[in-house]
């Protein structure tokens, strides 16, 4: 048996930091919300765990095999079952661009945990796996459902929130590559620009209301440290922000950039605005909880 899945990307509506916690890790506030800009996973039966990654394998192949979130994903449920016998050729087709702030290795990762689940016959409950996800990233559970969620905590804690209404988003992803980037933006934050998850809640009523996400809803804390962690992208935003064609906001901690664009017609335009200007362009659409998670096929 082959099965094929989809693993979404993600933008965050919101993204708070509350403060630091004891640990040295921070306390974040934000809604997430998956895209369908989608890496393609293929899983089938093997002998012990092997890895092979085509699309953008060259930005992956500077990473150890046992660095790679796939890998370690798969390594983690069979230890959580004993299961050293277990075994699984994962194929992963990445298409989601890497360390951008959209997601990429924590979908994966999900996507491993769910079709594993099922490949190796083990019937875990999603509480388990999200337990398992945790230990490997803080978006990791998140992912395991998608849609629209807020999460809390050190990223881990989910709440679903009700989905998003459809609407088309404009993704940009500059070409500069930005190594340990979200350590160095959590680097740059002061208390200052800690909050108390005002924006977040804000948001959250109006999504639990129905009512879709306006450019003045969405609100993202390392956009205040841009110009100093990153000044090629605070340029870019600027630069955007005065042309007319759209509003940009950080994904994450970037440095893919989204647009909310006013109708297709205008994403186009902004599309052909931001490829001509070397920005890696994706036009795409909200996904709800259920798109989020739908299997490509099964063989």
């Amino acid at each position: 048996m082959k099965l094929h899945m989809f693993a979404a990307a993600k933008i965050n509506w919101t993204l708070e930091v509350l403060g630091r916690l004891r640990d040295g890790y921070h306390e974040v506030s934000t809604i997430l919300q998956t895209v369908d800009i989608c890496d393609r996973i293929t899983l089938s039966r093997g002998d012990g765990v092997q890895v092979q990654v085509t699309g953008r394998a060259e930005e992956l192949a500077k990473e150890p095999p046992e660095e790679n979130l796939v890998f370690r994903a798969a390594l983690a449920l069979r230890q959580e079952v004993g299961g050293e016998g277990l075994g699984a050729l994962i194929e992963l087709e990445k298409v989601i661009p890497t360390a951008a702030g959209l997601g990429g290795g924590s979908s994966d990762a999900a996507a491993v945990l769910r079709g594993l689940n099922v490949l190796w016959g083990l019937g875990l409950p999603r509480e388990e796996l999200s337990a398992i996800g945790s230990k490997l990233g803080s978006d990791v559970p998140f992912f395991l459902n998608g849609g629209t969620a807020r999460a809390g905590g050190r990223g881990g804690e989910i709440t679903p929130l009700a989905d998003a209404p459809y609407r088309k988003l404009v993704i940009a992803v500059p070409s500069e590559s930005l190594p340990g980037k979200t350590v160095a933006m959590y680097r740059h934050l002061k208390p200052k620009h800690y909050s108390r998850g005002e924006s977040t809640q804000r948001l959250a009523d109006k999504l639990m209301a129905g009512k879709p996400v306006a450019d003045d809803d969405i609100f993202n804390v390392f956009e205040g440290v841009l110009p100093e962690a990153v000044p090629t992208v605070s340029a870019i935003i600027e630069q955007y922000r005065e042309s007319g064609l759209g509003r940009p906001h950080l994904a994450g901690s970037g440095p893919a950039l989204f647009f909310l664009p006013e109708s297709e017609d205008a994403a186009r335009t902004l599309s052909v605005s931001l490829a001509e200007a070397k920005l890696e362009t994706f036009i795409a659409d909200v996904l709800d909880s259920r798109a989020s998670v739908a299997w490509w096929g099964e063989v």
